[in-house]
């Protein structure tokens, strides 16, 4: 079996959650297909498959046998893709529609809810031929796809707006063509009344409806496409010592490129010469531009301010931060929340049950109703209960919330992998913080040089170290190695080098057999760390780390190196704090330097001395105590525990995002986005609720009511053209309230209200 291939993929034509459920089920049941997804409010299929065995053309194939179309996977860098002609040719068509249904059917409802107050000859049969011509060209589709789920014994939103629409129609042609045929098997007596007003009236609101939602997906959506539209369309290479113009697709890896103040970055790349200030709001949610010089990574899409600089590419196309965070949020638009099951739980038995509600309203009241109006008592009532049983609301309820999350998130530098993750977070009770490269910034700095008495001065003890460093990966190895350099100092060649993670290193650099690390290390190497333990004590109490090191048996000196807390770490602590969570800070550092950054920050749970390979220990031992725990740490050396945890949550860098073992990932350095993460989180949550209460409370209400349930003691009954113009309302305050997440405050600012808006040319709020 080949690998592995997801695909996402844009579907035509679904109107409701068992259209989705269709096309979905027609997918999984292709041979080669392992896994598909389909999201109504998106109109999109993730779908895995083996490529060995299933072609686009093959998935195609089973979505059109089902009724449905789908189409290639888009490119959503491009100006204009298949997608987007295709959603533009699908809403033309369906305004055309629309106001064709409502032009002929204003007459239709002025006459029909007249009662003959219009004495306009042939009435009834004008009536008939304007329905007839709705129908045939603005409903066809619905009869089209009842059709095509009766031949597979499916049944969705159509078929109840095909039955209600065709029965009403059906018996008042009847009832127009031959009255006393009609009138006589309803045992009624007189021309029987027609109903051409609720045929047409119900076509003209569910196709409004539909209009009305296929607007707000599309304002929902636009956001990420508008972030993709950011990306530059050519590039000026460097090519024999002269700027050429070239379009994107042929810059390759390698290639130097340069930009001038002004000009978008085209593409991935790390800074070789020049600098400026880089605007990266479109990618990160953060206003400040950030300062990049030499040495220094940046991303495409991203817009140059002031200086002009040349870049060496370093990467190109779907390898980019712009398309990994796309690609992200796609998967995560599409993927299915567990909240959802209980709504597809219900859609899955919804329609079939309404059919039988229906069904048996209209048996009900043809045996109870008086004779000369039960017919038409028992019609129109089995006709309201079709048409307001609609599920499209309930359909839309989880979705439709994830999709403005997910972008909204985006917005603001935070990506969720699924839908899963966005809800998992809400749950959370403790976040456990590491600290090196969370906390604190991740580039240690070299604050102290102190030689032990005999020792050697402070350049030959910065030298040693720096030359045993020199092979580390460590960070705290590089500030020493980096402040070597700084003072001009040769550094000794490096023989070896063996670590014990944790704990230290030991190194052969020319003659010397050298050690650094812990005074444990030293101590376990028969080294003590002697007149030196106050210096130690007295660094790890003001939030340094000392490394010891030691030269032939011989302990020389310590190198205190701190590494700076991040700007805004305490005001991010004291939002989590806000939101009611517990804290805790894990380290690998000793537990004075590690309470002395706790105390800075705000956190008075502290973890201190554990190494890496126990972080996940720690967090599966609170997850035993029964708390939710998210762990937030830099995705690599803490992959182990973000995977343990409830909710992994990793700081990005802003120019590699794609972190696997996380749930959600923070573009960019701002630890304030935790709390925006978990804010967020708990708004849709919320306003998924809110919507499944009303999809649920809308069907609850309204099929009984529309059955006539209250007709006895009342004299209440429910028109078909009121309930399709309810059923309309229910989807479209359902995907309106939804988007009431765009504005949402994921800052503890308030209940609500605008947002702060970004500086830089990409969007405030999504379109």
């Amino acid at each position: 079996m080949g690998l592995g291939r997801r695909l996402d993929l844009p579907v035509l034509g679904m109107r409701c959650a068992a259209c989705a459920r269709h096309v979905e089920r027609a997918l999984a049941e292709t041979p080669g297909v392992v896994s598909a997804t389909v999201n109504l409010a998106t109109g999109r299929a993730l779908v895995e498959i083996d490529p060995d065995l299933v072609r686009h053309e093959d998935l195609a194939a089973a979505a059109r046998k089902a009724g449905y179309e789908i189409l290639p996977p888009p490119d959503l860098s491009e100006e204009d893709d298949a997608e987007a002609a295709a959603r533009r040719r699908e809403m033309a068509g369906a305004r055309r529609r629309f106001w064709v249904a409502a032009a002929l059917g204003v007459p239709v409802l002025v006459l029909g809810m007249s009662h003959g107050a219009i004495p306009l000859p042939g009435s009834e049969r004008i009536q008939l031929v304007l329905t007839l011509a709705i129908l045939a060209y603005s409903g066809r589709g619905f009869y089209a796809r009842a059709l095509a789920g009766a031949r597979r014994g499916a049944a969705d939103m159509s078929t109840l707006v095909a039955l209600g629409t065709g029965a009403a129609f059906a018996y008042s042609a009847a009832a127009t063509l031959a009255p006393r045929l009609v009138a006589h098997a309803a045992h009624g007596h007189g021309n029987p009344p027609v109903y051409f007003e609720a045929a047409a009236g119900i076509l003209v609101f569910v196709l409004l409806g539909g209009l009305l939602e296929s607007r707000a997906r599309a304002r929902m959506s636009g956001a990420i496409r508008k972030l993709a539209k950011l990306q530059a369309r050519t590039a000026r290479v460097v090519r024999d010592g002269a700027e050429v113009e070239v379009p994107l697709e042929e810059v390759a890896v390698g290639d130097l490129v340069a930009v001038r103040p002004g000009e978008r970055v085209p593409t991935d790349g790390e800074i070789s010469a020049g600098s400026s200030l880089v605007d990266e709001s479109m990618l990160t949610g953060e206003s400040a531009p950030v300062p990049k010089g030499p040495g220094d990574r940046v991303a495409g899409a991203t817009l140059n301010r002031t200086g002009a600089f040349r870049f060496r590419v370093t990467r190109v196309g779907k390898d980019t931060v712009l398309q990994q965070i796309l690609r992200m949020v796609a998967e995560a638009q599409a993927s299915r929340a567990p909240i959802q099951r209980l709504a597809d739980r219900v859609s899955a038995v919804f329609v079939p049950v309404v059919l039988g509600i229906a069904g048996a309203t209209l048996v009900a009241w043809l045996a109870l109703a008086p004779p000369e109006s039960r017919f038409t008592l028992a019609l129109v009532n089995a006709v309201s209960v079709l048409i307001i049983a609609c599920p499209c609301a309930m359909g839309l309820a989880t979705p439709t919330a994830i999709l403005v999350a997910t972008g909204r998130g985006a917005e603001a530098g935070i990506l969720f992998r699924g839908g899963a993750a966005l809800e998992a977070a809400r749950a959370i009770d403790t976040v456990v913080l590491d600290k090196t490269g969370t906390i604190t910034r991740g580039e240690p700095e070299v604050m102290d040089v102190v030689p032990a008495e005999g020792g050697p001065g402070a350049s030959e003890l910065l030298r040693l170290a720096a030359s045993a460093e020199a092979g580390s990966e460590h960070p705290l190895g590089d500030a020493i190695v980096r402040e070597a350099r700084r003072r001009g100092l040769a550094l000794l060649p490096l023989v070896s080098l063996a670590a014990r993670p944790g704990k230290g290193i030991t190194a052969i650099a020319g003659s010397f057999r050298i050690l650094a690390g812990s005074s444990a290390f030293l101590e376990e190497e028969g080294i003590p760390s002697g007149s030196l333990s106050p210096r130690v004590e007295e660094a790890a109490s003001r939030g340094r780390t000392p490394v010891l090191v030691a030269a032939d048996g011989r302990l020389l000196g310590l190198v205190a190196v701190a590494d700076p807390v991040r700007d805004g770490a305490r005001e991010a602590v004291a939002r989590l704090r806000a939101l009611g969570l517990d804290l805790a800070l894990l380290t690998g550092d000793r537990r004075e330097t590690a309470e002395a950054v706790a105390r800075e920050v705000g956190i008075s749970r502290v973890l201190a001395g554990v190494l890496p390979d126990r972080k996940r220990d720690e967090v599966a031992r609170l997850r035993a105590a029964g708390k939710k725990v998210a762990m937030v740490g830099d995705g690599i050396n803490d992959a182990p525990a973000l995977a343990a945890s409830d909710l992994g949550i990793a700081i990005g860098s802003g120019t590699d995002v794609a972190v696997a073992a996380a749930d959600v990932t923070l573009v960019g350095s701002d630890l304030r986005g935790v709390a925006r993460a978990i804010r967020l989180s708990r708004r849709t949550v919320a306003t998924i609720r809110q919507n499944l209460f009303w999809a649920f409370g809308y069907n609850a209400l309204g099929i009984p009511l529309a059955a006539g349930a209250l007709y006895p003691w009342t004299g209440w009954l429910l028109s078909p053209v009121v309930a399709s113009a309810a059923m309309a309302f229910s989807s479209v305050s359902v995907v309106a309230n939804s988007l009431r997440l765009r504005e949402a405050d994921l800052d503890g600012n308030g209940s609500g209200g605008p947002r702060r808006r970004r500086s830089g040319s990409g969007p405030a709020t999504p379109p």
